[in-house]
Parts: structure tokens; C-alpha cells; sequence
């Protein structure tokens, strides 16, 4: 098993618009992205338990033809921009899925 931070060539967040985040994998080659999107480990469920959401919050979307992988949740808290909000970028929402293992 590895880390899904180690098996990503880019592992990256941003703001999907003002109250949606979307983290991005994408992968060197086209066996470690089959190895990740085949995986039962990043699942809706998997990626609600460790935001705090609901698994139908979770949305993931598969790109064979560029070896990646969108995964889009709500923002939690403000939306981007708004009074209390941390990370008017969502540029550091990702690190939930850092030590995700991948088998």
C-alpha cells in the first residue's frame, strides 16, 4: 500500500466556484491512475469520512484520456471570500486525502 500523496505526479485544490472545492490527482502514468481508480480507497464514502460530509456531498470524475481525477465537495464554513473564511483560494483543502492509502 501507498500513500496517495506519493502516487499523484500533481495533487492539488482550488475553489470550484464560491461554495464548492475541487482536488485534483493527476498521475504520471496510466497504471498508477488505473491502480488509484480502480481502488475501492478513494470512494465517496471514503472521502465524506474524512471531510465530515454526507458520501452524495462527494462527487469524483474520471479522465482516462489525461490519467486524472477531479474529486468536488461543498465548502464547509463560508463560501470563498466571505467574512471567517480561511482560504478564500481553497489552495489548501487536500490535505485530508494525503495519507489516504491506496492498495
Amino acid at each position: 500500500m501507498e500513500r496517495l500523496y506519493d502516487l499523484a505526479e500533481v495533487f492539488r485544490s482550488k475553489n470550484a466556484g464560491p461554495l464548492f472545492i475541487t482536488i485534483d490527482f493527476l498521475f504520471s502514468n496510466k497504471e498508477t491512475y488505473q491502480r488509484v481508480s480502480s481502488s475501492e480507497a478513494l470512494s465517496p464514502g471514503a472521502v465524506a469520512e474524512l471531510y465530515g460530509l454526507e458520501p452524495e456531498d462527494v462527487k469524483i470524475v474520471y479522465f482516462d484520456a489525461a490519467n486524472a481525477i477531479k474529486v468536488t465537495i461543498p465548502r464547509t464554513g463560508p463560501t470563498s471570500g466571505a467574512p471567517g473564511d480561511r482560504d478564500v483560494y481553497g489552495a489548501q483543502q487536500h490535505g485530508p486525502l494525503l495519507s489516504l492509502m491506496i492498495p
